[in-house]
């Protein structure tokens, strides 16, 4: 793995567009999986050296001539529990398309932004069952941290999502968005029996469903030997012509399935092509 931390400083140039679309989709009514209402406003103090100088109002500044601090009351109304797919299958794609990477990099953003939202968030990478990475303190130390760990991970086995969901359910106590990213190859009825679990806690769900190009377009032609990462049986055949339009058929079907079952439960779902912009998948999966 190869995430640099450096991602996340130019992810900070999107803030301020990314939330105010977030807060348009959140007005209303509607029950949105957005990230929750930051902070308010509660009153001024002078500036003092080492404090924070986008907190400065500088309208207050041009009439007064003197520095003054914004204070706000913290709205830590939210928790967003990021839960990134570490299985055998996830590791594949070359480079900048590797799929576990980029969900990698998809659920840090999301925790970095939640952060700035002044909202909890938690961390995880799930395979047989949740491995929690964070430390619970929600701040830029703790994502370089997992920045750390992610990079040492080496995606393996199988990811048993149903009773992983089934059991993080459990441990939800507060108003909460669950992100899980992942390639989703598994029975469409496992994934929505994990869901609705969560559903039933009344939590927010987004599944982010990441596809590298490799996928929708094997390079194989001719005779070619297949191997499942996860279970390690291989087949062998001629893979060109009606087969490998009847796979891409397949796929698509499955793809569409999950997503069906997933939204029918209230859940959102992203498709994210690996091979795509990383900071415009983000936005889409931010602003989903």
């Amino acid at each position: 793995m190869t995430i640099e931390p450096d991602f996340l400083d130019e992810l900070s140039r999107f803030d301020a567009a990314l939330n105010r679309e977030s807060t348009a989709l959140r007005q209303g009514d509607q029950r949105s999986p957005r990230v929750g209402e930051g902070l308010t406003f509660s009153d001024y103090r002078r500036y003092s050296p080492g404090d924070d100088t986008r907190r400065i109002d500088w309208r207050l500044f041009a009439r007064t001539e003197e520095y003054f601090i914004k204070q706000y009351e913290e709205e830590r109304s939210l928790t967003v529990h990021v839960l990134v797919d570490a299985s055998a299958s996830m590791d594949f794609g070359d480079g900048p398309t590797h799929k576990f990477e980029t969900a990698a990099k998809l659920g840090l953003g999301v925790a970095y932004l939640t952060g700035e939202e002044n909202n909890e968030f938690r961390f995880a990478t799930v395979r047989e069952r949740p491995d929690r990475l964070d430390g619970g303190r929600s701040n830029r130390g703790e994502l370089l941290g997992l920045v750390d760990q992610l990079n040492a991970v080496d995606p393996a086995g199988e990811a048993a999502l149903q009773s992983v969901l089934v059991e993080y359910a459990e441990r939800i106590r507060s108003r909460s968005l669950v992100v899980l990213l992942s390639d989703c190859l598994t029975d469409p009825d496992a994934i929505a029996d994990g869901v609705a679990a969560l559903a039933r806690n009344d939590v927010d769900v987004l599944v982010v469903r990441v596809i590298a190009p490799e996928e929708r377009e094997p390079a194989a032609v001719g005779d070619a030997l297949f191997a499942d990462p996860e279970s390690e049986a291989t087949r062998r055949t001629y893979f060109s012509g009606s087969l490998a339009e009847t796979y891409r058929d397949r796929l698509a079907a499955h793809v569409d399935t999950v997503e069906d079952r997933v939204t029918e439960l209230g859940a959102e779902h992203v498709v994210v092509d690996t091979g795509r912009d990383f900071f415009d998948a983000f936005a889409s999966v931010w602003l989903q």
